[in-house]
């Protein structure tokens, strides 16, 4: 059994290496604005999924999330946001309300960052460093 999964993490880390891919997280980044909140991802490209993040192919990605309950609801309403994910790219969403007891909010990105290790950002080339004229 260890050696099974020890074969898929293996597995999974090397396709990890070789593809360009990029994540899409409900949770949002920066903790401080009082009326930005995290968001569930419900559906990517019309795909229902229960991770978080989740993980996509480049491209444009139709997203929808449900946004924070307001007081006294038990769910949140739902927004589809569009985002034209790039290789090797993390994104944070977040829904952002008027004001603490509304259900309404605006989906968006609250900040991207590069993927740690992913070749597919710079497409493995090298960026030179130092005086060309040595």
């Amino acid at each position: 059994m260890k050696l099974r999964l020890t074969v898929a993490a293996v597995a999974l880390a090397a396709a990890g290496c070789a593809t360009n891919f990029s994540y899409i997280d409900g949770n949002r980044y920066f903790r401080t604005d009082f009326n930005a909140h995290s968001v569930i991802v419900l559906e990517v490209d019309g795909k229902s999924e229960i991770r978080n993040p989740v993980m996509v192919d480049p491209g444009v990605r139709v997203v929808r999330v449900q946004g924070p309950a307001a007081p006294g609801f038990r769910f949140g309403q739902d927004r589809t946001i569009t985002i034209d994910v790039k290789p090797c790219t993390h994104y944070y969403l977040k829904a952002v309300t008027p004001n603490s007891i509304s259900a309404e909010f605006t989906a968006m990105i609250d900040f991207e960052e590069p993927i740690a290790g992913c070749k597919g950002r710079d497409s493995g080339t090298e960026v030179p460093t130092g005086d060309s004229n040595r």
